[in-house]
């Protein structure tokens, strides 16, 4: 873009002026010349006036005429003063436009830097808060799974623990049942081992040991079949005829003696009856096992029942 450079008002007159000074100088040379070849004439005062009212005039007409030429210089410089003021305004207002322009720019680049920062930290305080609130959900994810595994762990290791507990029990009821059954059976086989008057004479002796023996095991066999009704309580008594086979199976229980309370009856009956078979009867002779067991009859108490 072209700029034009503004001129002062010395410069502006500058030219005017040395027109104006060039005109002086060449009237006058017109008149130095006019003099210098007037011819020699004989004085007369009316030729005098007249000469001097002639220069008198031609000096008034070169003063009018520098007069109109000043005044034309003036009007001609007067606009050009103006124009040149009016460009110099334009140009200043232009530059404080213009200024005005930049600095609102930068204003508005300030204020645009201004929220993209506040959005970016906005943005990071948002991120900030998510990442909290997902470290605190999955910490209390992993709380909550640890308590559920640890209360898995818990309860499989009171299951163990009770399973172990009744393995071992019935560990120790089965160890227990059979030690007496052993020792039941050493009875027996002691017994059974003898001749035929060894064991007329022992049975005469020990019958009642053998045959305790023998109904002591049938109670605890029944014991471990019999369910104890709501019914039932301590001081009661029922008398049961159990009717066996030679290999000790029973064929048959019935009531002989009530306790006055028939589920109770019915209970220990129906124990007998579940017992099924009593295998250490094989191990009687014949006699003794008609004369004494055939048919036996058992008296149960709840208390003896053990339940």
């Amino acid at each position: 873009m072209h700029y034009q450079r503004e001129r002062s008002p010395s410069e502006s007159l500058f030219w005017p002026l040395i027109w104006a000074v060039a005109l002086h100088v060449i009237m006058f040379a017109m008149l130095f010349v006019s003099f210098a070849f007037a011819p020699d004439l004989p004085p007369a005062k009316p030729v005098v006036q007249a000469t001097l009212y002639k220069l008198q005039s031609q000096s008034q007409a070169t003063t009018q005429t520098n007069q109109k030429i000043a005044g034309e210089t003036k009007k001609t410089t007067a606009p050009i003063y103006e124009t040149e003021q009016l460009e110099q305004k334009k140009a200043e207002q232009k530059k404080v436009a213009a200024k005005a322009a930049e600095q609102k720019k930068a204003q508005e680049a300030q204020k645009a830097e201004a929220a993209k920062k506040a959005e970016a930290a906005k943005a990071a305080e948002q991120k900030k808060l998510a990442d909290v609130a997902k470290k605190k959900a999955a910490d209390e994810a992993a709380k909550k799974k640890a308590a559920e595994e640890a209360k898995k762990k818990a309860a499989a290791e009171a299951a163990k623990k009770k399973k172990a507990e009744e393995a071992k029990k019935k560990a120790a009821e089965a160890s227990q049942r059979k030690a007496v059954e052993d020792k039941k059976a050493a009875a027996l086989a002691e017994l059974l081992s003898e001749d035929v008057g060894r064991q007329q004479a022992i049975a005469d002796t020990v019958g009642d040991e053998v045959a305790g023996n023998l109904d002591d095991l049938i109670v605890m066999l029944v014991s471990q079949q019999w369910r104890r009704p709501p019914s039932a309580r301590n001081g009661m008594s029922v008398e049961v005829l159990i009717e066996m086979l030679p290999d000790g199976t029973i064929t048959n229980a019935s009531v002989t003696r009530s306790s006055g309370d028939s589920p109770f009856d019915n209970s220990a009956v129906q124990a007998v009856r579940n017992v099924g078979r009593i295998a250490e009867m094989q191990q009687l002779d014949r006699g003794t096992f008609d004369r004494l067991y055939r048919q036996r009859r058992a008296v149960f108490k709840p208390e003896d029942l053990g339940l």
